[in-house]
């Protein structure tokens, strides 16, 4: 009988787990790693991660899993939650193109709190964080519709680093907790009616996104371990007439994306770095209005500004304008097209804007709000053409003195056309990491993340993590 998709990609996950990853995959899964622990420790002290950790504190239960940043040893799907929770809360995880996803903040709690738990070397956890991120983009790949541009689940208000994340991390778990290939399809199958996720935070406020991708994590747990415990999953859960793609994207669907070039041809090491803790969609306005500060453009000269971006980001970054030029929070600042290009004139920290550019009072400043007040969103039709391979942006800046000057960006910071240095990485990590632990702390966990091929046992760098 041929097989369904689930059934491939438990062949395909399975075939890893015995051969291993080559080793620039092992590499890159570790650079992800390195990412997600290092955003992870930054947001230890923001509100959500605390609502969260009190939350399955309450629940109680024995630990065998780190909760990053804390003292907690918690039950590996809370602590896959804590942790999901961590790696999403500053929006300053990487991000897939086209599918438009963060698939490391899902799979990589989920994985190492398995991993953790059931003593897995560190090897055995970059093979399953490579795959299960890899499965998670190609997920996404699957709702992203070439003649629409853009991404069905998006246009539909689906979160879908939730929803393909829960599947990949749930392989991942899978491949870590000893069962058999069929074992792994099952933990797909039963992720798939767990996964979930809304975008409209996006728009109009609210905390709940930034625990999107610890519900994935959660959701990805609890599958592996239910197929270890006898429950199965459908195995055309992914193509079949009631399964996750016609019941989230209709017929807007790429099916063969899934499958295609599996094995030999990865997207994982092309998934986008992030220079900036804020929403992918306004990085390079951000880039546009630090050249043009560079170019010597000063906040007072400036009448008005015009940010240029894809039409479907707008939704995203300018709309509705009146809570996008006054943003309520600073977390709702980082989806503010207005209020982040002001942040790219006036900020200038970490890679060029980092985390005090998102606090609640850098987002309620004066002269900030002032400046957003300038910025008129408006779709560019250059920026549609490269939508949603890219995310760029052209700003003008209309000046006082008659002079209209204009930057734009085709290719963001942090991808293969424009990508971080080996040092910009480390220094995003070490300034994340650093907000927690020393910066001796900080060292270590580089040398162990970056060394994880080679570690029998991950205790040491848990022990740091619980900082």
């Amino acid at each position: 009988m041929t097989q369904t998709i689930v059934q491939r990609l438990a062949e395909f996950a399975a075939s890893v787990r015995a051969k291993g990853l080559p080793a620039e995959l092992r590499e890159d899964a570790a650079r992800r790693v390195l990412d997600v622990l290092g955003n992870s420790l930054a947001a230890t002290s923001e509100r959500p991660a605390a609502a969260v950790g009190a939350l399955v504190r309450e629940w109680g239960g024995s630990g065998r899993a780190t909760a990053i940043g804390s003292g907690d040893r918690l039950p590996e799907p809370s602590a896959a939650l804590v942790n999901g929770t961590l790696a999403h809360s500053l929006d300053f995880d990487d991000t897939h193109l086209p599918s438009v996803l963060h698939p490391s903040a899902s799979v990589v709690p989920a994985a190492l709190a398995v991993a953790e738990a059931r003593g897995c070397s560190g090897a055995q956890l970059l093979d399953a964080i490579g795959v299960g991120v890899e499965i998670t983009v190609r997920l996404g790949m699957a709702g992203y519709d070439s003649e629409l541009g853009n991404s069905v689940f998006f246009e539909r208000g689906l979160h879908a680093t939730a929803i393909c994340g829960a599947l990949g991390a749930a392989v991942a778990c899978a491949m870590l907790s000893e069962v058999d290939e069929d074992g792994i399809a099952d933990a797909l199958g039963i992720a798939s009616s767990m996964g979930s996720g809304l975008l409209e935070a996006n728009r109009t406020g609210g905390t709940v996104k930034r625990v999107h991708c610890g519900w994935a994590a959660h959701a990805a747990v609890t599958a592996a371990g239910m197929a270890r415990h006898g429950i199965t999953g459908p195995p055309t859960v992914l193509e079949g007439r009631f399964g996750l793609l016609q019941a989230f994207c209709g017929d807007q669907t790429d099916v063969d994306a899934i499958t295609r070039g599996l094995g030999d041809e990865w997207e994982l090491p092309g998934i986008f770095f992030k220079p900036y803790p804020c929403n992918h969609f306004t990085h390079a306005g951000i880039d546009a209005a630090r050249r043009l500060r560079e170019r010597g453009v000063a906040v007072e000269e400036i009448e008005s500004l015009e940010l240029g971006a894809p039409t479907a980001v707008l939704r995203t970054i300018g709309e509705p304008r009146e809570d996008k030029i006054r943003p309520r929070s600073g977390y709702h600042a980082a989806f503010s097209g207005p209020y982040t290009v002001a942040a790219g004139f006036l900020g200038g920290g970490g890679l060029g804007v980092f985390h005090d550019d998102f606090t609640d009072a850098a987002a309620a400043s004066p002269e900030r709000l002032a400046l957003a007040a300038k910025v008129t969103c408006v779709p560019d039709a250059r920026c549609d053409e490269i939508f949603p391979h890219q995310f760029p942006a052209v700003l003008r800046a209309h000046l006082r003195d008659g002079r209209t000057l204009e930057e734009r960006v085709d290719a963001n910071r942090g991808g293969a056309a424009n990508p971080l240095s080996a040092e910009e990485l480390a220094l995003k990590f070490r300034l994340n990491a650093t907000r927690v632990v020393s910066a001796d702390a900080a060292d270590r966990i580089t040398e162990l993340t970056y060394g994880l091929a080679g570690l029998t046992d991950l205790g040491e760098l848990t022990s740091l993590l619980r900082a």
